[in-house]
């Protein structure tokens, strides 16, 4: 059946490239929360009343969940053009 005048067929992302992806931010969070830059973060200081420590790692793991959906949902939605 052909498709309306106007309309665009959604591009699909590549498969490959969503991995390698999903590959690059598992060792991005794997560098952030392993030793020698989690280190860098365990001093004696408070940020808005809280151990400096706990709340860096809060923020990174954060961040991480965000950028790991932000991922997905641009795979799954593909690359707009409009």
């Amino acid at each position: 059946m052909p498709m309306p005048a106007g309309l665009k067929a959604k591009p699909e992302m590549n498969p490959g490239l969503t991995a390698q992806r999903l590959v690059a931010l598992f060792g991005v969070g794997w560098l952030l929360l392993n030793f020698p830059l989690l280190g860098m973060w365990d001093v004696d200081a408070m940020v808005l009343g809280l151990p400096l420590f706990p709340t860096a790692l809060m923020a990174l793991w954060t961040l991480l969940i965000v950028a790991l959906a932000w991922l997905m949902e641009r795979h799954s939605q593909g690359d707009k053009d409009d």
